[in-house]
């Protein structure tokens, strides 16, 4: 059953992104609709840029799936706090478009990842 979840919210969100971006395309019908819109997630690279760009978002599902946002997000701003300011990262923490919960779990990470350096 894991698995199964795994795999659909995979592919969720590729999904969602293309149906976004038809629905973006001005109301063009069928199959020219599609194209337009994988072309469009292309940007200069066109179609196959689309493809690659879905493709992309289906890798990183799963890798969000299967550890979850708030243990990337910790990871990602432990690595940054060795090399840049923790209050400029707290400052970006706040900043952020999350919850406030995930905003206060990232903060004290960091906050225990700059008392634990030496």
């Amino acid at each position: 059953m894991d698995e199964v979840v795994k795999k659909l919210s995979s592919l969720g969100l590729p999904g969602i992104i293309l149906v976004i971006t038809m629905a973006a395309s001005g109301g063009i019908g069928g199959s020219y609709a599609l194209v337009a819109a994988i072309a469009t997630l292309g940007g200069p690279f066109g179609l196959v840029g689309g493809l690659t760009v879905l493709g992309l978002m289906t890798i990183i599902g799963e890798v969000l799936a299967e550890f979850g946002i708030e243990a990337i997000l910790a990871n990602v701003y432990t690595e940054r706090s060795k090399t840049e300011s923790v209050q400029a990262l707290l400052k970006e923490i706040k900043d952020l478009p999350i919850s406030d919960d995930l905003k206060l779990k990232l903060s004290h990470v960091l906050k225990s990842a700059q008392s634990s350096q030496p």
